[in-house]
């Protein structure tokens, strides 16, 4: 017979199941962008540009499973010495990998506006030949073909991505800078969010109730002030038609909610221990 927590536990689950899955979305979207961005092959100090977002998602995902265990499986008595110390260098080891995909998309950022004007090409049917590719969105690129070239833009002029044989019109272009801008920020903020996260858990480790109004003050501050980003950021790329980014957003920020829940569950137990 399923009760209504063991419910609530297979909807959440369900979500960090979903989550996994979404790995394999970003993954193959880098994939086939890989040959347009590097057509000579990639260098090791590329590897977080090109791929930031499969090496993000693969972090933050470990590093959930990482807190889901902090906060909800693991009881006191079951987090040791050596427990501690594991969680703790899985948790930094994600934290690096978060920070340096952060970069990756600050240099993905920086990539796009690195672009040249290409005044003599007034079509995009100009270019069927020499393999020149269109960007139809971030990080996603279609061979220009005699089937496709008419159709991909009726713009007069094009801008060329910094050597590459890719192409945009300007609205493209800035459409592009904005998904751009909106990855930057959202890596950003999610850093702030889990930097409060780990406040509260070590304040709730410790038993600290002289700073459960600082505690209070921080989560106020993650959930009237870093939330709405984040909610905002799901909305962007909701209207802009990119659905999987939209699914990830939507799916991080109810997985963050369980996390800040378990803490709640996790601090009102510690205050009924008789220790």
């Amino acid at each position: 017979m399923i009760t209504k927590e063991n419910g609530f536990q297979i909807f959440k689950y369900s979500i960090y199941i979903l989550l996994t899955i979404n790995m394999y979305f970003f993954l193959s979207e880098e994939i086939e962008a890989f040959p347009v961005r590097y057509p000579n092959g990639i260098a090791i100090g590329q590897i977080y540009e090109g791929f930031a977002a499969s090496i993000d998602t693969l972090a933050w995902l470990v590093l959930l499973w990482a807190l889901e265990l902090e906060t909800y499986i693991l009881e006191d008595e079951q987090i040791t010495k050596t427990m501690k110390t594991s969680l703790f260098l899985v948790k930094t080891i994600c934290y690096g990998f978060i920070v340096f995909a952060f970069f990756g998309y600050c240099a993905n950022l920086l990539f796009f506006y690195q672009t040249d004007i290409i005044m003599q090409i007034t079509n995009l049917c100009e270019l069927t030949d020499n393999n020149w590719s269109y960007s139809i969105d971030i990080n996603e690129y279609i061979l220009i073909n005699n089937e496709n070239c008419a159709s991909l833009s009726s713009a007069n002029d094009f801008v060329q991505f910094k050597g590459l044989n890719a192409v945009v019109d300007q609205n493209g272009l800035l459409e592009i800078i904005r998904l751009g801008w909106i990855d930057v920020i959202n890596s950003g903020v999610w850093l702030l969010v889990v930097i409060v996260i780990e406040i509260n858990i070590y304040i709730v480790e410790k038993s600290l109730h002289r700073l459960e109004l600082f505690s209070k003050n921080i989560s106020n501050l993650s959930k009237y002030a870093l939330y709405p980003i984040l909610f905002f950021n799901a909305f962007y790329w909701g209207i802009k038609g990119d659905f999987i980014d939209f699914w990830d957003a939507f799916l991080w920020l109810v997985a963050f909610v369980f996390i800040e829940l378990n803490i709640i569950e996790w601090d009102d137990s510690k205050s009924l221990s008789p220790n």
